[in-house]
C-alpha cells in the first residue's frame, strides 16, 4: 500500500499513502496501512509527500490523515483527485497543497524535489530527497516511455545530474522481466489495428487513471470511424477532473450512452471500468444484462486493455465466463497482448536509470518476494549494494556504514468499510452534537435487478430522538431502496441520506443526526 516513513532525528515525512480493495471479502472492504507500528514508535509525520495520482498511492489518505493533520503535497492531478476523495467523506481540503512537477518543497530537515518520470498516469514523479549529509531517490511508479502520449519523455539529463546518489528506493515490480517495457504508443498504435478489424459494437475496458490508454483508445475509435462514450463513475470521473487541469483537449467528443442505440453498432466504441472484475463496475453490469441503457449482443467485441492484479484473477474469469456466454469476443492479454502496456520498467530500463544516477545502495520495494530478489541481483550485477528485501514494518537505517535493518514489526491488516461512516477528527462540521438526538440505523442489503433491496431486519438505535412510526418509516425506506439509481454502497448512502432527512422532516418535531450504515450481504437461496 506503499506507505513510506523517512525520518532524520525525531522527525519524519511520510510518501504515499494507498490502499487495496480486498475483493477476497464480504462487501469488497478496503485494507489501509495500520498506524499501530508508527503510533507505538512515536512517530508522526509533518508532511504527507505523494508521487502520482494512483489509488494504491493515495487511495488510503482519507482515513489515515485526520490522524496527522499535517500538510499534504501533491502534483495537480493527484490533488483534484485527493480534493475529490475528501469532500466525499466530509474532510476539509486545505492541507492539500499543489506541486508541479520540477519543483522543490522543504519540510524540517528534509528538502524534497520532484522530478517527472513516465508511468500510466499523467503527472508521476521521483522524489530527491536530501536530509543531513545524504541524498535519497524514492523512484515511486516509473518507466522509460519514449512515446508517453501524454507528457514528455524521460530527461535523462536531469536524473545524470543528480550521479551518485546515496540511495535508491527502487521500483521492482517488473525486475524479472527481460528487456524493456511496451510503450504507449505502440499500444495506440495496436489498438487501430485492431478495432479495424471489428464489424459490431466494441468495449474497451482499462484503468480509470490510465488517462493515455483512454485517449489513445478515443483517438483510435475516431480513426476508424466510431463514436466514444464512457460507462462507470470513476471513469466519467476521472476525464472530468483531467480534463478540468486541460488534459485531454483533443479527445473526441463524447456521446452520452444513453444515445448509443440510435447508431450503427460499427460506429459504437464504449471505454469502461471494470477489467479486474469488479462486481458493481460498468463491465460486470454489462456482462450480467443489468444496464439500464446497453445490452450486449452476439458480435460484440470486448478488449481488456489491462492486466490482472495479483488476487484478482477468479473474479476475472467469473467475469469472462459471463461474457462468454453472452457470444461476445473476447480479446485479452493472452491473446493479444500488443493491447496492454505495463507502467513499470523491465530489465533493460532499470540498467539505463541506474547508469545515470549511479547509486551506491538499493532498497527493493513494490511487487512480491521474487520481484525484490531480480531486482536485488540486477543491482548487484552493476555494482550496486543491495543487501536487504523489506517487508512490511521494516525499520531500517542509511548510515556510513550502508543498509541495515534497524527492527522488524510485523504488521497486522488494518481493514475498513468502503462506506465507513463514523466520524472522524479533521471533518468540516461535526457530528453527533445535535440537541435533538441522533438516529443510528443500519441496514443489510444486496443488489437486485432494478435496485436494491433490504435483507432482515432494519437494525435502529434512536438516541434522543422524539417517538416515530418505524412501521412506516420502514416501509417507505424498502420504496426508495427498489428505485434509487445507484452502482455501488457508497452512492447508495450519498443517495439515501438526503431522502431519509426529508422523511424525518416531514414526519418529526425535531429533526435528528442521522447516522446511516450499510452492509452489503448475498440474498439468501430458497430451495
Amino acid at each position: 500500500m506503499n506507505l513510506g516513513l523517512y525520518g532524520l532525528g525525531n522527525e519524519w515525512i511520510a510518501v504515499d499513502c494507498g490502499m487495496m480493495i480486498r475483493q477476497d471479502l464480504p462487501d469488497t472492504p478496503l485494507q489501509v496501512p495500520s498506524l499501530e507500528t508508527p503510533e507505538a514508535l512515536g512517530i508522526r509525520p509533518t508532511a504527507l509527500v505523494l508521487t502520482h495520482g494512483h489509488e494504491d498511492h493515495i487511495g488510503a489518505t482519507a482515513w489515515l490523515w485526520p490522524r496527522w493533520q499535517c500538510p499534504i503535497y501533491a502534483t495537480p492531478l493527484a490533488a483534484g483527485l485527493l480534493r475529490a476523495k475528501f469532500h466525499e467523506r466530509g474532510l476539509a481540503v486545505d492541507a492539500i497543497q499543489v506541486v508541479e512537477p520540477g519543483e522543490a518543497l522543504e519540510s524540517g530537515p528534509f528538502t524534497l524535489r520532484y522530478l517527472p518520470v513516465t508511468h500510466s498516469i499523467p503527472e508521476s514523479c521521483a522524489l530527491l530527497i536530501v536530509a543531513g549529509d545524504y541524498r535519497v531517490l524514492h523512484t515511486g511508479d516509473w518507466k522509460l516511455d519514449p512515446e508517453p502520449l501524454i507528457g514528455p519523455p524521460v530527461k535523462d539529463s536531469l536524473f545524470r545530474a543528480l550521479a551518485p546518489v546515496d540511495l535508491v528506493v527502487g521500483d521492482s515490480t517488473n525486475a524479472p522481466m527481460p528487456g524493456h517495457s511496451r510503450s504507449e504508443g505502440e499500444v495506440a498504435r495496436a489498438l487501430e489495428h485492431r478495432l479495424a478489424q471489428c464489424a459490431g459494437r466494441v468495449v474497451v475496458t482499462c484503468f480509470a487513471s490510465n488517462l493515455a490508454r483512454v485517449l489513445a483508445v478515443a483517438r483510435a475509435a475516431e480513426r476508424c470511424g466510431r463514436r466514444v462514450s464512457l460507462m462507470g463513475r470513476a471513469m466519467e470521473r476521472m476525464v472530468a477532473v483531467a480534463r478540468g487541469l486541460g488534459y485531454l483537449e483533443d479527445m473526441p467528443a463524447l456521446v452520452p450512452v444513453g444515445d448509443l442505440g440510435y447508431l450503427p453498432p460499427s460506429e459504437i466504441l464504449v471505454i469502461a471500468t471494470g477489467s479486474q472484475g469488479e462486481p458493481r463496475a460498468a463491465l460486470s453490469r454489462l456482462a450480467n444484462g443489468r444496464h439500464h441503457s446497453f445490452e450486449l449482443m452476439a458480435g460484440d467485441t470486448i478488449l481488456f486493455s489491462a492486466k490482472a492484479i495479483p488476487g484478482n484473477e477468479r473474479q476475472i474469469e467469473r467475469l469472462k465466463h459471463a461474457l462468454s456466454q453472452l457470444d461476445v469476443a473476447v480479446w485479452d492479454e493472452f491473446n493479444h497482448p500488443e493491447l496492454h502496456a505495463s507502467g513499470h520498467p523491465g530489465q533493460d530500463e532499470l540498467r539505463t536509470f541506474y547508469g545515470w544516477i549511479k547509486p551506491r545502495h538499493l532498497l527493493p520495494v513494490h511487487g512480491e518476494r521474487r520481484h525484490q530478489q531480480a531486482h536485488q541481483e540486477l543491482a548487484e550485477s552493476m555494482g550496486i549494494q543491495a543487501p536487504l528485501a523489506p517487508v512490511n514494518g521494516d525499520l531500517i537505517r542509511l548510515d556510513g556504514d550502508g543498509l541495515s535493518l534497524e527492527s522488524r514489526h510485523p504488521q497486522r491488516p488494518c481493514i475498513v468499510s468502503q462506506n465507513a461512516v463514523t466520524p472522524l477528527p479533521g471533518l468540516t462540521a461535526e457530528r453527533g452534537s445535535s440537541r435533538h438526538g441522533i438516529l443510528h440505523l443500519a441496514l443489510s442489503i444486496t443488489p437486485t435487478r432494478t435496485g436494491w433491496t433490504r435483507i432482515g431486519r432494519l437494525m435502529m438505535d434512536a438516541h434522543r430522538v422524539s417517538a416515530m412510526d418505524e412501521d412506516s418509516f420502514t416501509e417507505w425506506l424498502d420504496e426508495r431502496l427498489e428505485e434509487v439509481e445507484a452502482e455501488t454502497l457508497a452512492e447508495l448512502r450519498i443517495a439515501l441520506q438526503p431522502l431519509i432527512t426529508s422523511w424525518l422532516g416531514q414526519h418529526l418535531r425535531q429533526l435528528p443526526d442521522v447516522h446511516l450504515q450499510l452492509i452489503a450481504v448475498e440474498a439468501p437461496a430458497y430451495r
